[in-house]
């Protein structure tokens, strides 16, 4: 059975991290054989009401799995072990299908035609992606996709939450993979409409759901996390 549940947090692992791949062509408009911009099928509207319903998907699942009362009521079905590594295999499920039925919607926002520019907004797009990877290095990177969880578990050793610790970004914002996430939602040359429904959702899912995590973490660590949130900022240094 223990190799059963470390076989599990693998394979959570890897399709996660498959799909984050194709999840980077597919919000860059490259590479994949569908991306957010790529020709529309469907009259705007109709397409509108769909992508919206698959953002609302996201977000709800999202927002839903990650709360401590969810935890608890599904703790009797699900072993505490394997919760983080199904919280990453639903998650995936759920932006695999985002990605399959999203529907793009013609027309340009902006478009930005000098090649000093466009190299600059891709070297942020590039950077974005990188402070998303490098951020779940720097609190535990194993923990976040829960192969620490199922491994403690393969070898009998109890589970310890890992402990805050104000490390290189963490020391002048809360929040760098959110910080990376909107430089690579919104640094590109072009921006379709579809594009910008994407991005706007995407944008408010992480602002609503930074605005209940530091709710939760304010209750868990008290005054020391009061403290940490006066001395930086949440997403942007010096800003926000």
């Amino acid at each position: 059975m223990r190799v059963l549940v470390i076989i599990y947090g693998l394979v959570s692992y890897f399709l996660f991290f498959g799909t984050l791949v194709y999840f980077l062509g597919f919000v860059g408009d490259f590479f994949v054989p569908k991306f957010i911009s790529s020709s529309a099928s469907m009259p705007p509207l109709q397409a509108l009401f769909v992508n919206i319903g698959l953002l609302l998907l996201w977000g709800i699942q999202h927002s839903v799995m990650a709360r401590e009362g969810f935890k608890d009521y599904i703790s009797n079905i699900i072993p505490a072990h394997t919760e983080r590594s199904t919280y990453v295999l639903l998650s995936t499920l759920i932006l695999a299908f985002l990605m399959y039925h999203w529907q793009p919607i013609e027309g340009i926002v902006w478009q930005v035609q000098e090649p000093i520019l466009q190299t600059g907004l891709w070297f942020l797009f590039a950077l974005g992606w990188l402070l998303v990877i490098v951020s779940t290095f720097l609190t535990d990177h194993f923990d976040l996709f829960g192969l620490r969880q199922t491994w403690l578990h393969f070898v009998k050793k109890t589970y310890s939450p890992v402990s805050f610790t104000e490390r290189f970004l963490y020391r002048w914002i809360r929040h760098p993979m959110m910080s990376g996430l909107f430089l690579a939602f919104w640094a590109l040359p072009t921006m379709t409409l579809g594009h910008l429904v994407f991005s706007i959702g995407m944008s408010l899912y992480i602002l609503i759901g930074l605005h209940f995590e530091e709710k939760g973490l304010v209750k868990s660590l008290g005054v020391p996390y009061e403290d940490y949130q006066k001395r930086t900022a949440k997403i942007i240094p010096k800003v926000y």
